[in-house]
């Protein structure tokens, strides 16, 4: 029997009055009708990273940064991550970014998903991510939710999301098994690499 997936599901914006928390308390709900996966929310506004100023990167070189030790050692307890993203100017926030660039064995070989919003349900910063994602080794998988459009214009005037109709609900559930099967297969193939290295 697989084992129940941890992941890490990541606000990416911490702007006053940002959309995140809107498309985090919809996304949740979803989530929460998994029993193959329970999840825990890293909210970037909390975790209180400093801007990147270290002499090497993580891959190379230990943080010095406390808050930044921390978050790195906390991204290892997770199987798999899904980032609430907007878009700015064309790609990702940069609050994202440097969450990144602040670890790397945490995010290795393991899924990652996304739930977009903004004019065209952040479509270019979720590609952007992507190509973020696979220089750690990570699985960017194929669902994704995209809230934009007439959804978006919506939502931030106020209309709840699960009110907006159920043509969302498709996406979310391919997000959710999407990071199901690869975050199964993720650790199915680090335990078998980790069994070879122990013979």
């Amino acid at each position: 029997m697989s084992e129940t997936l941890n992941i890490g599901l990541i606000v990416g914006t911490t702007r006053e009055g940002r959309f995140a928390d809107r498309a985090l308390e919809w996304f949740e709900t979803k989530i929460d009708a998994r029993d193959d996966m329970r999840y825990e929310v890293l909210d970037l506004r909390e975790a209180a990273l400093p801007f990147f100023d270290e002499v090497a990167p993580p891959a190379a070189k230990p943080v010095t940064s406390e808050k930044a030790q921390a978050w790195g050692e906390k991204l290892k307890e997770f199987d798999g991550f899904i980032v609430v993203t907007a878009e700015y100017n064309h790609s990702i926030p940069a609050t994202i970014k440097n969450a990144f660039d602040y670890a790397f064995e945490g995010w290795r070989r393991k899924p990652l998903g996304t739930v977009g919003y903004g004019g065209v349900g952040a479509a270019r910063a979720v590609e952007h991510l992507r190509l973020v994602a696979i220089n750690f080794g990570m699985v960017p998988v194929a669902g994704a939710v995209s809230i934009g459009g007439a959804d978006f214009v919506k939502a931030a005037q106020g209309t709840p999301i699960a009110e907006l109709g159920d043509h969302l609900d498709g996406p979310a559930k391919t997000l959710l098994d999407d990071m199901a099967f690869w975050g199964q297969a993720a650790k199915l193939a680090k335990g078998e690499t980790e069994n070879r290295q122990a013979a």
